[in-house]
Order: structure tokens, then C-alpha cells, then sequence
């Protein structure tokens, strides 16, 4: 019987497996199979996350596990005091730890993220999942590009504004820290044994920049987060397109797999990996809650026909909604289980 490590190594490989890797991305969903009454119970505790991670990989059958807890713990991490529990929605930031620009001269990068309070549960959680399906389920980290990380410390449109209107040498100084950060955050994730980190990063995609920008700007920025190597990285925007991007961080940069948005042509990305690299096609699982079975049973055999010829393809999901009816999870994962047999 092949574990999941099986397939996504076979995958990256191009070779032959009985199906292709599927990476369900359910991370609220862990309270309601704990029978906990609120996502800031569940978020409390290491040894919760890592128990509604295993019973829901055992319960649906697909392949990998999330050590993430949150987007918003980053955030803590450097100085964020209050977290946003919705009763049905993902946690959020709602303390910004920069108020002004004096604020980013005193930010602060934490030496060791490994041993920081903050990390501690995640810590747990990482412990308990490495020793109960490392080699076996690949575990998955989350770090959030330089580029991106500011928005979580100040909010987007005072992020816009500084990223593009300066002054440039503080915009500078928040990028070089935010870079350090997660530079430290992958050095930590590795060490501890993650096996994929997914790189987050909303201004590689050219809904958020001009591609000119980007490819100035921001791919610089991308090598210096990414400067201790690409091995594990999945290049990641948020759900925002970046067909048009893929050529130029292939070539400049040399991340080997692709978490496409939904809104991008799967073929079309496929093709422009030609045989580089994984590509990761992705359902747009906001559509999940109203769709009907057979309205995503048609869904995931289209992209599957889209991407699996050739090889080198996986079936992914971006955050799954708390609201998503499990019915319609389970609708989805069989209908990938049977459309992506090899």
C-alpha cells in the first residue's frame, strides 16, 4: 500500500503511482472532529491540532498534514497581541504590531523561533505529527514571504502605500526584517522536519504587481527569503494568479513546484513547467459550500484531464472553509481518488 510521501515522491519524480498526491488543506475543521465549541479552544493546544490533523487524514484518506495553526501566527510571533476568533471563519490579525514608522526601527526578529513561547504549541504539534506519520504523511509548513509579511504587521493598505509610495529606505528596512524572519521561521520549519513549506506570497502574483515589478523587485526579495535553498518550497499566492510569473521564478530562482490559483488555466501552467517541476492544480474550494456533488464530481474531472497527462501533477485545495458541508469534502476526495487512479 503506498503512503502519501509515496505518491508526492513519485510525483516530483514523474514516475508511476496508483494515484496522484492529493493535499486537502482542512484546518478549522479540526475543533468540530475534536467536538471542541470554539476555534480559540482548539487553537490553544499543540496535542489538539495534531490529534484533529491525524483523525482527519485517517477519516478522508488523502496525503499530508499541517503543522500551521494559523496565517496570523506569524504575526504573533513579532509582537501581535490580539487574535480575530470568528465562529466560522479563519482566525485574523486584529492587533497591527506596526502603528507607525518608528514602529518598524524598534521591530524586533527573534533569534530562535524553535524555542519562542509563541512557538511552543506549534512546537508540540510538530512533535506529535513527526512522530506518528513522519516518512510516511508529508508534513506541511506555512511561511509568509517578505513581501507579504508586512500586510499581517500594519494591514494592506498601509502596506500598499509604503511598498509604493515609500519613503524607500523605511519600506527597505521592514522588507530586510521581514526577510530575516522568514529566512529563520524555514531554517526552524526544516529543522524540525517539515517536509513542504509553502511559501506564501500575494506580490508574486501579478493580480497584486505589474509583472515589470515583480520581476525587478520582488523575485530579489524571493531569493533572499529563499536564500538557504528551494528544496520542500512550493511557490504559493494566496489564490491569486501567477501563470504569467511561473517562467521568470523558474529561471531565476529555480522553485520546483507550483500551487496554481483556481483561477489559473491548469493546462496552460502545466505547460509552462513542461516537465520542470510539480505542478498543483487547485480546486476553488470557496465554491464548495453551495455546489452540488455532481457539480464537483464534473469540477475535479476537468482539472484532472487538464493536468495529469504527462505526470508530474498534484490535486490540491487553498484553506477549506469551515462552512463547506462534509459531504461535499468527501464528494470531492472520492471523485479525485477515482479520476486520478494512474
Amino acid at each position: 500500500m503506498m503512503t502519501g510521501m509515496d505518491r508526492l515522491v513519485a510525483a516530483i519524480k514523474g514516475e508511476k503511482a496508483d494515484r496522484i498526491p492529493v493535499f486537502c488543506n482542512l484546518l478549522d475543521q479540526g475543533a468540530k472532529e475534536l467536538g471542541l465549541a470554539s476555534l480559540y479552544d482548539y487553537y490553544q493546544s499543540g496535542e489538539y491540532v495534531a490529534e484533529g490533523q491525524l483523525k482527519m487524514r485517517e477519516k478522508y484518506g488523502y496525503d499530508n498534514v499541517w503543522s500551521l495553526f494559523y496565517v496570523g501566527k506569524e504575526a504573533e510571533l513579532l509582537g501581535c497581541r490580539k487574535i480575530l476568533f470568528s465562529p466560522d471563519g479563519p482566525p485574523n490579525v486584529e492587533h497591527f504590531v506596526i502603528q507607525s514608522y518608528d514602529d518598524i526601527h524598534r521591530l524586533e526578529i527573534p533569534d530562535d523561533i524553535i524555542h519562542h513561547p509563541v512557538f511552543a504549541e506549534e512546537l508540540k504539534c510538530l512533535q506529535i505529527l513527526k512522530r506518528e506519520v513522519g516518512g510516511r504523511y508529508p508534513i506541511c509548513g506555512y511561511v509568509t514571504a517578505a513581501m507579504a509579511l508586512p500586510a499581517l504587521l500594519m494591514g494592506m493598505d498601509k502596506w500598499f502605500e509604503l511598498l509604493f509610495m515609500g519613503p524607500p529606505e523605511v519600506r527597505d528596512e521592514l522588507l530586510a526584517k521581514c526577510s530575516l524572519f522568514c529566512q529563520r521561521h524555514i531554517a526552524a520549519l526544516r529543522e524540525l522536519g517539515v517536509d513542504v513549506i509553502v511559501y506564501a506570497n500575494p506580490f508574486g502574483s501579478t493580480d497584486f504587481v505589474p509583472l515589470p515589478y515583480i520581476i525587478k523587485t520582488g523575485i530579489p526579495w524571493m531569493k533572499q527569503d529563499l536564500s538557504a535553498g528551494t528544496q520542500g518550497i512550493v511557490y504559493y499566492c494566496g489564490g491569486a494568479r501567477f501563470n504569467q510569473v511561473i517562467e521568470a521564478i523558474i529561471s531565476q530562482i529555480g522553485i520546483e513546484t507550483y500551487y496554481l490559483s483556481p483561477l489559473d488555466d491548469i493546462a496552460a501552467g502545466k505547460q509552462i513547467i513542461n516537465g520542470r517541476g510539480l505542478t498543483c492544480g487547485v480546486i476553488n474550494d470557496i465554491k464548495l459550500i453551495d455546489w452540488s456533488e455532481e457539480q464537483i464530481r464534473q469540477e475535479v474531472k476537468r482539472m484532472l484531464e487538464a493536468g495529469m497527462a504527462g505526470g508530474k501533477f498534484l490535486f490540491g485545495t487553498i484553506l477549506m472553509p469551515y462552512k463547506i458541508p462534509e459531504r461535499n469534502i468527501r464528494a470531492m476526495l472520492d471523485s479525485v481518488y477515482e479520476f486520478g487512479q494512474c
